[in-house]
């Protein structure tokens, strides 16, 4: 299996708001950044992306180390995850899990992979992750650029309308 090591990180400003999310896949000599944006998402939501869109840039199995800035992604997939398939994907409180549709593309890509997951503190001077977070930027000075500010805010609306409509417990500050 090739060995792969991927940084990963996702931004949000407002959260909700527009929000990017950023990969480093490294292979030897090989380095390879991608990065995209969403109009109106959440931190939790683009950092799982971030994850995902690395793993499905994959073409072949490989043994990864995959470094996160987010707790919530490495305690969620190497805990968590296991309890909330068990329970039909509910918490220990029988609540809906929250962004089950992104844990379960996730739960998914990762079959073919031998996956070490790793937490590396944010904004702490690792070059990888800190890449990570200007192209995520980046992507939301992109999304800001392409919407403006009413694009935006129509975005967001839509986006809290069906939060709300999909599961209102699961964001009850929106």
């Amino acid at each position: 299996m090739k060995e792969i090591a991927i940084y990963t990180d996702g931004a949000c400003q407002g959260n909700p708001g527009p929000g990017g999310w950023a990969a480093v896949l490294l292979h030897g000599e090989t380095r390879r950044e991608i990065a995209g944006g969403v109009a109106a998402t959440t931190n939790n939501r683009m950092e799982l992306t971030a994850a995902i869109e690395a793993l499905r840039s994959l073409k072949e199995p490989c043994a990864i180390d995959l470094f996160t800035d987010s707790q919530y992604l490495r305690q969620g997939i190497t805990g968590w995850i296991a309890s909330w398939k068990r329970n039909g994907w509910k918490t220990t409180l029988k609540q809906p899990v929250k962004n089950d549709d992104l844990w379960r593309e996730l739960d998914r890509l990762l079959q073919p992979h031998q996956i070490n997951w790793k937490w590396v503190k944010g904004h702490a001077g690792n070059t990888h992750n800190e890449r990570c977070d200007v192209l995520a930027v980046a992507e939301i000075a992109k999304l800001r650029a392409a919407h403006g500010p009413a694009g935006l805010k129509q975005a967001l609306a839509t986006f809290k309308e069906a939060a709300n409509a999909a599961a209102p417990l699961l964001f009850p500050e929106l």
